[in-house]
């Protein structure tokens, strides 16, 4: 990550940022094996860098991270916890 210019939190070790010449911002964050990201450029090209570097699966729009149900609306994004 540090190699392709991301800053890793200095209280988050797992939560990496970068931020281009327009105050554009990309956030990745990392997890044992999963991974989360967004941001508003170079979506695409970090996609393709990370799958070339490791072995990985493009799962689309996240749903679940970490035992936490996500769910993306035109109102919003929302985080559910399991039912125990």
């Amino acid at each position: 990550m540090i190699k392709n210019g991301f800053c890793r939190n200095n209280i988050e070790s797992t939560l990496y940022t970068k931020v281009n010449e327009h105050g554009h911002i990309f956030i990745a964050c990392l997890y044992v094996d999963d991974m989360i990201y967004i941001g508003d450029f170079e979506i695409d090209e970090f996609n393709a860098a990370m799958m070339k570097e490791f072995e990985m699966t493009d799962l689309g729009l996240m749903k679940y991270f970490l035992g936490i149900e996500v769910e993306e609306s035109e109102k919003g994004i929302f985080v559910f916890k399991n039912k125990c």
